[in-house]
């Protein structure tokens, strides 16, 4: 009878003993599943990352237009900033009311596919009015020489997207060959003899600059 209560406690000794080990075999399972608190931590990086790089840059200098002749482009459809920012710059220049003279000129002189196939440029355009200030018999030779025109109007037209803050780092080299000299700071500009009036207006492939007269090359 006492071996038999030896034995019994014996195996209860054992069943204790065996019990922390069953419960640690247990424990790895615990480990590998999803741990709330490092889930959660981690939470508000990955999902912040997405979003702080789609997010758009500040809006600056840049790419927002200026002058007083911005106050006269169309404030929606054909003409206005948002419908320029889409198109490409000939076909925005023939769809702004300020340029369908240099839209006309740009067309007789074959210049349209060049200019919207052109990548990152800028362009000096000179509005109605300065065309108008051309006395009449000058302009229709003018208009009528395609060789002469097309100097002329390439002489309007630089290499790159020129911000306002990139000017006046030296001297701008046309697609014509001759170059610009572009003086002032702000939001006062002067090309060569002709004052900006609205200046840094985005096309798809261009920078716009409203002139207020014909640049003629020297």
């Amino acid at each position: 009878m006492k071996q038999k209560s030896l034995l019994a406690s014996a195996l209860t000794v054992l069943a204790l003993t065996a019990a922390p080990a069953a419960q640690a075999v247990a424990t790895p399972g615990w480990i590998t599943s999803p741990v709330p608190v490092p889930t959660d931590s981690a939470l508000p990086t990955d999902s912040a990352s997405p979003t702080d790089s789609m997010s758009p840059e500040p809006s600056g200098t840049m790419t927002e237009p200026f002058g007083p002749g911005c106050a006269s482009l169309p404030a929606s459809g054909a003409g206005s900033l948002s419908e320029m920012a889409s198109q490409p710059v000939a076909t925005a220049a023939a769809s702004n009311p300020a340029l369908s003279t240099l839209a006309q000129a740009i067309e007789k002189a074959g210049l349209t596919e060049t200019l919207n196939s052109a990548k990152d440029i800028t362009v000096f355009a000179p509005t109605n009015e300065a065309f108008a200030a051309i006395p009449k018999d000058k302009l229709d030779k003018l208009l009528a020489d395609k060789a002469e025109l097309t100097k002329v109007l390439t002489y309007h037209v630089v290499e790159g997207k020129k911000t306002p803050e990139d000017l006046t780092s030296g001297p701008l080299t046309t697609m014509q060959g001759g170059t610009l000299t572009v003086t002032g700071s702000g939001e006062d500009f002067t090309v060569d003899d002709a004052k900006v009036l609205c200046g840094n207006i985005q096309t798809s492939n261009a920078v716009v600059y409203l002139i207020d007269k014909v640049l003629m090359p020297k």
